[in-house]
């Protein structure tokens, strides 16, 4: 059996299309919304079977590799998140690149050498890695007009991820998957599937005009923390909202956070894009934190450690302006 685990933002999704256009074959898919990456922890393995992992943290998934591996499966495992140590085995490939202008789906383009690039110029869209979007994207001469498209469509994927629970989201990654999967060029489906594109359009729009009315719960000349109210558009929103800021902001990190059903937070971080660097680090200081240089997470932070993350956030970043 194959199995395909993949993170449901647009960089998991967008790096599984694009391998599976280039080899097509039936695998069970494993995802769900972006901050659920113990994915591994899924699969019932045997012997032989092959497993495909995108855009999920080795190191948040390590115990369930060795048992995966142990089982006598095969792994492909790329990624861009942090990792811990990687373990040598005869059956695990890897492809990890932590550093801060790439992403799993650009892992993949460069590892299919460029096959389905728009693809991955979507994904990178979606990932907020302007300056390599559109770097991939001025090697496939796109004009003005399919640089937006791709942007609008990757923000739109990446946005559709985010929720507490997949019911949080317009649609399931994997059905919205079998949506894409048709298609090796991204503007055939936003031709051909006018209605769902349209949907993560307006609904995109309707929840960002609803966060921009929040206003700063903290804010410095390094930092700003915004603390969206308990509802659905809220988690929807969160972390491209962030990326949102960043992109306004780009000297100054920011976190937004939203409400869990856990009496705590959930905490999107970026880095200021000047520097691009850090987010992985201050999120690791909390037990459920992880993630990239640039952006980073915390699936979830008690209430009563929420003056702690405010001082170490402000402090982190502080530094930075001496």
């Amino acid at each position: 059996m194959h199995y395909d685990v993949f993170n449901g933002d647009a960089d998991g999704l967008c790096a599984l299309l694009q391998l599976r256009l280039a080899e097509p074959i039936e695998s069970t898919l494993i995802t769900g919304v972006k901050r659920d990456i113990e994915l591994l922890k899924r699969v019932t393995v045997h012997k032989n079977d092959v497993i495909t992992v995108l855009d999920i943290s080795l190191k948040k998934n390590r115990l369930e590799l060795d048992r995966v591996l142990m089982k006598g499966a095969t792994v492909l495992y790329i990624d861009h998140h942090e990792t811990g140590e990687i373990p040598k085995h005869s059956n695990l490939t890897t492809l990890i690149n932590t550093e801060s202008l790439t992403c799993t789906s650009l892992l993949v383009d460069n590892y299919l050498k460029g096959k389905f690039s728009a693809w991955a110029v979507t994904a990178a869209f979606g990932d907020n890695l302007i300056s390599s979007a559109e770097q991939l994207g001025k090697k496939l001469a796109l004009n003005f007009k399919q640089f937006k498209q791709l942007q609008d469509l990757g923000t739109c994927i990446n946005y559709n991820a985010y929720g507490s629970n997949i019911t949080d989201l317009h649609f399931n990654p994997i059905d919205l998957y079998h949506q894409l999967i048709s298609y090796k060029s991204p503007f055939d489906f936003i031709v051909d599937n006018s209605i769902i594109y349209e949907q993560l359009l307006s609904g995109y729009a309707e929840d960002m005009a609803s966060a921009r009315q929040i206003k700063p719960e903290y804010e410095t000349k390094a930092v700003s923390v915004y603390i969206l109210p308990d509802i659905a558009w809220a988690r929807r929103i969160s972390g491209v909202f962030c990326n949102e800021l960043a992109n306004q902001s780009p000297e100054r990190a920011h976190a937004v956070l939203t409400y869990n059903i856990l009496d705590g937070y959930q905490v999107s971080v970026r880095a200021p894009l000047t520097i691009k660097t850090g987010a992985d680090e201050l999120c690791a200081l909390f037990t459920s934190g992880g993630g990239r240089k640039s952006a980073a997470g915390i699936n979830h932070l008690p209430f009563t450690e929420l003056a702690f993350f405010l001082s170490v956030f402000s402090d982190k970043y502080t530094q930075n302006l001496s």
